[in-house]
């Protein structure tokens, strides 16, 4: 994946070299050595690479060489989510490094005017989605005649989310474009002739034949809520020994600080990296990690792309990464040099399509396991664990419980739900169905009702009998 192309043969301004040597990048990806140069050169180009292969920064240099800290508007990003726009504004600021540029993310779902506000304060390059463009287009506060520069990014998401119309809008408002890019993994037809129309006589970048290396490790995943997550990473860390060094992932900076905030709280000795730490901190934290002082590193994928630790034995994903062949970069930081390694991840309800998807794509063969017992010798769980109904709920945030009274001491499914009513002392809004089988007696509660109708059962009979309610899943 990696080229002996060194970013420092290029005559990249100072700045943009000195964040490059800050994250420990040396040398370019291939889709890099391949695009960079022409993009640099004002040419339009149309690349062809998955996400993971170091496409972000492809687009993403040249953009920021050319962009200059006016507060004007002079570069806009287009992706098809508002977690990917997140990502690649994270990169962009990291990549940027002293420049000064205002990067503002503009998408959808949070709100309109805070956003604007942002951008009244001047801004110099735009990440956001299509819909949202569009809205504060129209709304006044994006004005498109002034940037010069634009990208799209994982065009094919874009053609299957159905925005390209909303994209052609984009660009016939660009009245002062001069440069565009556009990168996909794949290129149907219709992104081909759709590129045509609003590219001029680009150039095709092919990086995408590149196969990612798989690591030989032992790969696992927990299905857990994301209220209990701290405690299972807590069962993992438990079993490393002295000698044993981790990384562990989550997909934002703030979720880096809160993991980090968290687990030294239960008094686990971890460090942060994310892009929003200076140089010095940077490589205070990493050169103690390659040391061995700091045994274990909370990070986002950007910030660990610069970790080459041969001692790192377990990898946790405490967040699954958004993309895909993120996956295979994280993992492959264990294994080393024939090393034994393990990659675990914390995979929510929520999460679980994203998981099969990977393990499809790359045949990988992921465990399902349960949380590793308590090795010998510790007898208490770092974390508690916490009662956490949410992952058996459903939609409307009820979940089942089964009761062990046969229907015919049950009663009713009246005097069942009034039995509820009346040791909860609750509203009769968050009682739902009642239902019976051959032998069981079946009860919706809402969740925030679930764990004190567990303990009312243990404490009162039901119709002159002790029962006992277990989640039905």
């Amino acid at each position: 994946m990696f080229t002996t192309t060194r970013f420092d043969s290029w005559d990249l301004p100072q700045n943009l070299l000195d964040s490059l040597e800050k994250i420990g990048w040396e040398c370019a990806t291939q889709v890099q050595k391949d695009t960079i140069p022409l993009a640099r050169s004002g040419k339009d180009v149309i690349g062809q690479a998955r996400t993971g292969s170091g496409k972000t920064a492809a687009f993403g240099l040249p953009i920021l060489e050319r962009c200059q800290p006016t507060g004007e508007l002079q570069a806009l990003i287009l992706t098809p989510t508002r977690e990917l726009a997140n990502q690649v504004a994270e990169e962009f600021q990291t990549l940027q490094g002293e420049s000064g540029l205002l990067i503002q993310t503009v998408y959808g779902g949070t709100d309109l005017e805070k956003q604007a506000k942002s951008l009244s304060n001047g801004v110099d390059i735009i990440v956001g989605t299509p819909g949202r463009v569009m809205d504060m287009t129209e709304r006044g506060h994006i004005n498109l005649e002034l940037p010069t520069l634009f990208c799209l990014d994982e065009a094919d998401r874009m053609l299957d989310m159905g925005f390209f119309p909303d994209i052609m809008w984009v660009t016939e408002r660009m009245k002062n474009r001069d440069q565009t890019l556009l990168f996909s993994a794949t290129f149907p037809q219709e992104i081909i002739d759709a590129a045509h129309e609003f590219m001029n006589e680009p150039e095709f970048i092919l990086t995408n034949t590149e196969e990612l290396d798989i690591p030989p490790i032992d790969l696992y995943s927990i299905n857990i809520g994301r209220t209990n997550k701290l405690w299972a990473l807590g069962r993992l860390m438990c079993r490393m020994s002295s000698e044993d060094q981790t990384i562990i992932f989550c997909n934002t900076k703030r979720m880096v600080d809160l993991a980090v905030q968290r687990l030294n709280k239960h008094r686990f000795v971890v460090e942060g990296l994310h892009g929003d730490l200076n140089q010095n901190q940077r490589e205070k934290i990493l050169n103690r990690f390659k040391e061995g002082e700091v045994k274990t590193i909370v990070a986002t994928d950007v910030a660990a792309r610069g970790i080459d630790v041969d001692g790192i034995t377990l990898v946790v994903n405490y967040d699954l990464p958004v993309d895909l062949d993120s996956f295979i970069h994280r993992v492959g930081r264990t294994g080393r040099i024939g090393r034994k390694g393990e990659a675990w991840s914390l995979v929510s309800r929520d999460d679980a399509p994203q998981l099969s998807k990977i393990m499809a794509t790359y045949g990988l063969d992921i465990v399902d396991s349960e949380a590793p017992e308590l090795p010998e010798g510790i007898d208490r769980d770092p974390v508690s664990r916490q009662d956490d109904f949410g992952e058996t709920a459903d939609v409307f945030g009820f979940v089942t419980l089964q009761l062990d009274i046969d229907p015919s001491a049950a009663g009713s499914s009246r005097s069942v739900a009034s039995w509820f009513q009346r040791a909860l002392r609750c509203d009769e809004m968050a009682l739902g169905d009642v239902h019976f089988d051959a032998e069981s007696t079946f009860i919706s509660i809402h969740t925030s009702k679930v764990g004190l109708a567990i303990k009312a059962l243990q404490k009162h009979d039901m119709a002159g009998q002790r029962v006992t309610g277990t989640v039905f899943e």
